[in-house]
């Protein structure tokens, strides 16, 4: 009887659902869109009070300018990062410049789930295909994708919140990191760029752990501060000073810093900018997650001792007897101000963006406007002196593959009282020979911090020489002075023309 009653059931169901579809098609068909419209509107009313899920859709391409939507390419990226594992059916890709040239992702009408925080979601893939209007003989499809995900309606709040947050951080950074980096360089106000492909780290770098380490704390710091920014009012963005001798691996240090933070660089050369609005158009059009450089930036331009200059010719200027000399920057193509300078690094256009960092170097800090490397401009100033000992002992390690020998112990003490700039020392380390011979390198370090320290202390002498002939050449003239005093040889004319002291 029950089964007979439950046959009974399905029948009457299946004659239900055959009805409501054969009413449904029928509607489609012959109804005006108003009336259809108005179905589709109430029943998916009474659908949404069976089905307790919430569905969000994101578009391929958003807005009236056809652009590819943000949040759409970051979903693809991390879904592709973090689940794509499950999907059984996968597209591949070949991206250009990408770390990861083969690129997977969730084919069309593909579903996959998360998790975050102990609650289950879907993700699902799809595309709409909408045929197009004009004659052809080729007729195309304009096919749009996008994503759709899926999830109960008592945790809204958190996927709404947190979870979509997460999702689309986790994106960006996944694609930072993945995305081969770029070096900029411009040519007036145009920016180039080429793959950057410099290999420095900071385990290769040649300097002091202590430093290095700090360095690195800072960075990180720096990166993973924009909430502490904001809430401080500030712009997102640290200024780095790197100064010291030629040849002590400032360069290497900026390839370093991007590697490690995975930023682009810009290499921006200002004698190529002709004013200060070309130099703010340059700045406007980098891009976040990347590092400004300007290197030697006493030798870029003369901007150093700029406002001193003004207040000479100021003076000049005021002495009619004085000929009239032609402004310094006649003939000159750039026009870029110090003043200019200082609104780049600090001022209201520096805020165009975030996550940026601005690196100056020099062979001459001294000879720097203060103002332009004050701290909140220039945030923390790096000296990269000579090769120390525990330098040396990187460099070893990266020539050589030694960490240890019987002759470190010479040239800890040469290093100790020669200065040799890292790239000298690195010279003299690199293999001449394959195999390496190690012994052979550092008996050749050795000869060279023998030989500048026997050339310093040659200098040194002829310096104690000349200063001892100088003051021996004051004593004697001291001494035929007073001699020629006490019989009276010396007599003296008072000048009344042009007011000096007297001749002898």
């Amino acid at each position: 009887m029950n089964k007979f009653n439950m046959a009974d059931m399905l029948g009457h169901l299946g004659s239900v659902l055959a009805s409501v579809m054969f009413v449904w098609a029928i509607i489609q068909q012959y109804f005006p869109y108003n009336v259809r419209n108005f179905f589709e509107k109430y029943s998916q009313r009474f659908l949404t009070l069976l089905y307790p899920y919430i569905q969000i859709t994101f578009n391929e391409f958003t807005g009236e300018r056809f652009k590819r939507s943000e949040a759409y390419s970051a979903i693809e990226t991390y879904l592709g990062k973090t689940t794509s594992m499950q999907a059984k059916r996968l597209k591949a890709d070949v991206i250009k410049n990408n770390t990861q040239p083969l690129s997977l992702s969730m084919d069309d009408h593909e579903e996959v789930a998360d998790d975050f925080n102990g609650v289950k979601v879907y993700w699902s893939s799809g595309k709409n295909i909408l045929k197009t209007q004009s004659f052809s003989f080729y007729p195309t499809t304009d096919e749009k994708r996008y994503y759709k995900l899926s999830f109960h309606k008592r945790h809204r709040e958190m996927i709404l919140g947190e979870y979509l947050q997460h999702v689309l951080k986790e994106g960006r950074d996944i694609k930072v990191k993945t995305r081969m980096r770029k070096l900029y360089t411009n040519n007036g106000s145009q920016w180039s760029h080429v793959v950057f492909e410099h290999p420095a780290s900071f385990q290769t770098l040649a300097m002091d752990p202590v430093m290095k380490q700090e360095i690195i704390d800072d960075l990180t710091t720096f990166s993973n501060g924009e909430e502490f920014y904001n809430r401080i009012g500030r712009a997102w963005k640290r200024g780095y000073l790197l100064y010291g001798p030629p040849g002590t691996g400032k360069s290497t240090m900026i390839a370093a810093m991007a590697n490690f933070l995975c930023y682009d660089i810009y290499d921006l050369e200002l004698t190529a900018v002709k004013d200060n609005t070309e130099l703010r158009r340059l700045l406007i059009e980098t891009s976040s997650k990347s590092i400004i450089v300007i290197e030697d930036i006493d030798c870029s331009m003369d901007l150093t001792g700029q406002r001193k200059k003004e207040v000479k010719e100021e003076e000049e200027e005021s002495d009619p007897k004085k000929p009239m000399k032609p402004p310094e920057n006649e003939g000159k193509t750039s026009k870029v101000t110090l003043s200019g300078l200082l609104n780049f690094v600090d001022g209201l256009w520096s805020a165009c963006g975030g996550d940026r960092l601005i690196v100056f170097t020099t062979n001459h800090v001294e000879k720097l406007d203060p103002a332009l490397i004050r701290r909140g401009r220039m945030d923390k100033h790096i000296e990269l002196s000579y090769c120390g000992f525990e330098a040396f002992k990187v460099l070893a390690k990266n020539y050589l593959c030694i960490q240890t020998h019987d002759l470190f112990e010479r040239i800890s003490e040469l290093l100790g009282e020669v200065e040799m700039t890292p790239a000298d020392v690195a010279e003299n380390l690199m293999p001449k020979t394959s195999p390496p011979d190690a012994e052979r390198c550092l008996k050749s370090l050795i000869g060279a911090l023998e030989a500048a320290k026997a050339e310093a202390e040659r200098k040194k002498l002829e310096e104690e020489e000349e200063k001892k002939k100088e003051l021996l050449a004051v004593k004697a003239s001291e001494v035929k002075v007073a001699n020629m005093v006490e019989n009276g040889e010396v007599k003296v004319v008072n000048s009344v023309e042009n007011g000096s002291n007297g001749s002898v």
